[in-house]
């Protein structure tokens, strides 16, 4: 018998906090940049170069969290059979947050003990362990901290099928999750569907983001034979280079082991094209996690965050309080690499079926030196599982458009949104009902009749698609506001500046038009409207210190205590000869909950410093960051 049921999961929790009202007008990501492209095959070169989202709009950036833990209780879901209980988050982008294996009592994926956010994902706002699904864009998805809808639906065999939906917004694509325990399953199959209802091609993106405990044991096993290496380092490490290498000697160890390696790095491994995909984290013992799908989830993907002090102190930055050995990602994708996208013709859905489980296969087996025995033992343990996934699949179908029978949790208003300006023909499986959408939502209805009230002095995140009618509204500070920020989006720099102009003064077209211009006094001026609003401050000083110093010392005398601000005030002594006063401010401590994966300022100014100084004093381990430390 399966059981599906709702719960509360207590976890000491930060607030994620409010979404930053400033148009992200570009990608804070900057990571995957690959130095040597033009060597790349033809096809992967191709879909590398295709398809880059350049800015997360309509969303809005999630960058208000804080480091303050409190007992939170989050909406769960849980689907439960004689054999397994998994546990899924509605609330937090539909990630399955535990896979308990019920006779061994093991847990098969790392369960983080907090949420705690920080900047990884494509609005910043990210959070570590489970099962994270990554829909539109290389990175972290724009719904990983944000609400799904979720529904029981009647499955095939007559158990409950848990639905959870929602639109992804900066591709307009409908992302369908539908969790599948059979009564007498060790396994949990996830039915996965992307619906692209328009009438234009979208580039299409997907990863399973599969987080497992690791220990010095800890063995990845995967049907390939080569990996596409991606690093994160500088020289004289390979750095941001896509090189195809074998597996598993590299570089001196055995790459499948994730705790040996130094430093962090992607491993993409290269499909065989007469083996169906899967990939396992085994234990010392041969036990552990296996993900196995049908054959359009090929990709297969290893990322560590690496032994040095600077992937140490990633985990512990995501899991304070973090015991055992940390966690290692095995990830599945529909490429080959996580730098690719793929074309999602005009109204075509894609489907596929991934299945979750334990694997016990015999631990010498597991651990060999001859890696072909290894992954060929494995695969023959998964033959039976993996040999029915079509089978699987073809029932799932069966109910893939089945409308919902109970609605278990609701998600945002967006959906139905875009189904009021479209008309999409959607599937009844994925209904986006129009009382799902909250003021929020509403506000824009009245575009649809050509105006857009201002009746709010903060603008919500622009939509972009909706330009058109943008430009035929009735004029308004908030409609040319708009319009200047989907202009600038589909590439039109000067029609952009023209409608911030027409806004008039106030914070966020002069914010926009100082971020665009480079013009010091639009900020200046936005701020002297808004000297609260901590992320136009941080980006107006962060400006002014590399144009003027007095005048970001004059801005950093009003501005509001936080830890972007105290990072900028470092900056600032640097900048103005003070390192005794940068030093004192570091040494002080300066938790900046946003700091970005790639980035390392605080070390970074900490040596500045040492060095004005003639000072030699290590860089404290709170602030050694860098990825591609040792």
């Amino acid at each position: 018998m399966t059981i599906l049921s709702a719960h509360d999961l207590v976890l000491p929790a930060a607030s994620l906090g409010a979404e930053n009202p400033l148009a992200p007008l570009r990608s804070q990501q900057e990571l995957h940049q690959v130095q040597n492209l033009a060597d790349a095959p033809a096809d992967l070169r191709e879909n590398i170069e295709y398809g880059r989202l350049h800015s997360t709009l309509p969303c809005l950036n999630q960058d208000g969290y804080d480091r303050e833990l409190v007992d939170t209780a989050f909406p769960a879901l849980m689907l439960e059979n004689d054999h397994v209980r998994a546990t899924i988050l509605p609330s937090l982008g539909g990630r399955l947050y535990s896979l308990v294996h019920k006779a061994s009592g093991q847990e098969l994926l790392y369960r983080n003990p907090v949420f705690q956010p920080a900047n990884l994902a494509l609005r910043n706002a990210w959070f570590a362990g489970g099962v994270e699904w990554n829909v539109g864009s290389t990175g972290h998805w724009t719904g990983t901290c944000a609400p799904m809808h979720a529904a029981r639906v009647e499955g095939p065999d007559g158990t409950p099928i848990l639905r959870l939906w929602e639109l992804e917004r900066t591709r307009n694509l409908i992302t369908q999750l539908d969790f599948w325990l059979p009564a007498d399953s060790e396994f949990l199959y996830v039915g996965v569907r992307l619906q692209n209802p328009s009438d234009h091609e979208v580039p299409a993106y997907w990863w399973s983001n599969i987080a497992v405990e690791q220990s010095p044991e800890t063995r990845v096993l995967v049907p390939a034979d080569e990996a596409w290496r991606f690093g994160y380092a500088a020289a004289p490490d390979p750095g941001r280079r896509l090189d195809l290498i074998g597996v598993p000697e590299f570089d001196g160890i055995d790459l499948t082991y994730p705790m040996r390696h130094p430093r962090a790095v992607d491993f993409f491994f290269e499909p065989m094209p007469d083996e169906r995909p899967w990939i396992a984290s085994v234990d010392a013992e041969g036990n552990g996690l296996v993900q196995a799908s049908t054959d359009r989830l090929r990709g297969r993907k290893l990322f560590v965050w690496g032994e040095g002090a600077g992937g140490r102190r990633w985990q512990e930055w995501l899991a304070p309080g973090l015991g055992g050995h940390g966690y290692a990602e095995i990830q599945a994708g529909l490429a080959r690499t996580q730098l690719e996208h793929l074309k999602l013709p005009v109204a075509t859905s894609w489907h596929w079926l991934e299945a979750y489980g334990r694997l016990s296969m015999d631990p010498i087996d597991a651990h060999s030196d001859n890696w072909q025995a290894a992954r060929t033992a494995a695969a023959s343990v998964l033959r039976p599982v993996v040999d029915a996934l079509a089978d699987r699949e073809r029932s799932w179908l069966t109910v893939v458009g089945a409308a919902p029978v109970e609605s278990l949790a609701v998600g945002s208003g967006w959906g139905a949104l875009e189904l009021a300006r479209t008309g999409w023909s959607i599937s009844a499986g994925t209904p986006f009902a129009d009382d799902t959408m909250t003021p929020r939502e509403r506000a824009w209805l009245p575009l649809l009749d050509g105006r857009l009230p201002a009746a709010d002095d903060v603008p919500d995140g622009t939509l972009v698609s909706w330009r058109e009618l943008l430009e035929n509204a009735e004029d308004n500070w908030l409609v040319w506001y708009h319009r200047g920020v989907a202009r600038h989006y589909d590439g039109d720099r000067d029609g952009a500046i023209e409608a911030w102009t027409r806004a008039g003064e106030n914070p966020f077209a002069l914010r926009n038009l100082g971020f665009v211009t480079g013009e010091l006094s639009y900020y200046e001026r936005a701020v002297g409207l808004r000297p609260d609003l901590v992320p136009l401050v941080a980006e107006a000083v962060a400006l002014a210190l590399d144009l003027d110093l007095d005048r970001a010392g004059r801005m950093l005398d009003g501005a509001p205590d936080d830890p972007r601000i105290r990072l900028l005030r470092v900056r600032y002594a640097l900048d103005t000869g003070d390192a005794q006063q940068a030093h004192e401010l570091l040494a002080d401590g300066i938790q900046l909950a946003t700091v970005r994966e790639g980035a390392n300022p605080l070390t970074d100014y900490w040596l500045a410093a040492e060095e004005a100084l003639g000072t030699n004093r290590p860089v404290p381990p709170q602030y050694q960051f860098g990825m591609g430390e040792n």
